[in-house]
């Protein structure tokens, strides 16, 4: 039987990483989004543009077959193929300057393990600090989830129902083509062979097509608030991911004004093509 109880000790761990806000990435974030010019101040790394720096840098004997570092280290060696960006949890507590120094500290909060109808599944919660100069310039708590592997004959579970969401005040269409999850995954340094290869995809996870990055569902629902929100600034964002999107087809993105206790806020969703809820995001507009 598969233990888990032992992951708790990597729980308090800490991992200390320096990097410079270069602008190259920036630039191919941009034209990853579609952007001649694009709707974030000059001369600032944009709100989720540190996810392109800090980036792993395992040599190639140190890959495993799904394409990630082997496990270990820093994050617990969970026994379990499946790993997936599940959600997280930011604050923007400072603008970072392009070509600042920046340092990120990393701390394990939590290592939880759940079994449910699908097996088993482990949930670990990493709170990152990135610092410039000036001080911590933005904090996140990064939810990653592990399952099993795919079994040989599974079912398919049955679609769930479209949720009601809010009428959209801002809407927009993104075709998931091959070219640009390559584009994103050139960005991030990601290996994961979910993104590009296809036979893997099908034949060793189970899944109907290549799957679009979490973070860049999340980058697209912020990307929609930047293009419509006329230069005002995000303070937060936090977003769940529901379930995967494919290459398969269009998927849309969506966000919708409401008022907080006293904060402005915008709810955001990426619908798959079947109109399921894939990503929820709720943004605080900085006063």
């Amino acid at each position: 039987m598969m233990g888990f109880e032992h992951l708790k000790d990597w729980v308090g761990g800490v991992e200390e990483q320096a990097d410079s806000a270069t602008a190259a990435p920036l630039a191919g974030l941009a034209a990853t989004l579609d952007h001649d010019t694009p709707p974030w101040p000059a001369g600032e790394v944009p709100p989720l543009g540190h996810w392109l720096y800090f980036l792993p840098r395992a040599p190639q004997h140190a890959i495993a077959e799904d394409g990630h570092p082997r496990k270990g280290g820093f994050l617990p060696p969970v026994p379990l193929p499946r790993r997936m960006w599940a959600g997280g949890d930011l604050r923007f507590l400072a603008p970072i300057p392009v070509g600042a120094s920046l340092r990120r500290t990393s701390t394990i909060e939590s290592v939880e393990h759940k079994a449910g109808r699908s097996g088993d599944m482990v949930f670990v919660k990493v709170l990152h600090e990135i610092a410039t100069e000036a001080g911590v310039a933005v904090r996140e708590r990064h939810d990653i989830a592990y399952r099993e592997a795919a079994k040989p004959g599974e079912a398919v579970p049955p679609p769930a129902a479209a949720e009601a969401m809010p009428a959209p005040d801002w809407s927009r269409t993104v075709t998931p083509d091959p070219v640009l999850l390559f584009r994103y995954s050139a960005l991030t340094f990601n290996g994961h062979r979910i993104h590009y290869d296809r036979p893997y995809c099908r034949e060793v996870e189970g899944y109907p097509g290549l799957i679009v990055h979490g973070p860049l569902t999340a980058t697209l629902l912020m990307d929609l608030f930047l293009r419509n929100a006329g230069g005002r600034r995000p303070a937060g964002f936090r977003f769940r991911a529901r379930r995967p999107l494919f290459d398969t087809r269009p998927f849309t993105l969506h966000a919708a004004r409401r008022a907080g206790d006293g904060e402005e806020l915008v709810e955001a969703w990426a619908l798959d093509p079947d109109g399921r809820v894939a990503m929820t995001a709720e943004i605080l507009v900085a006063p």
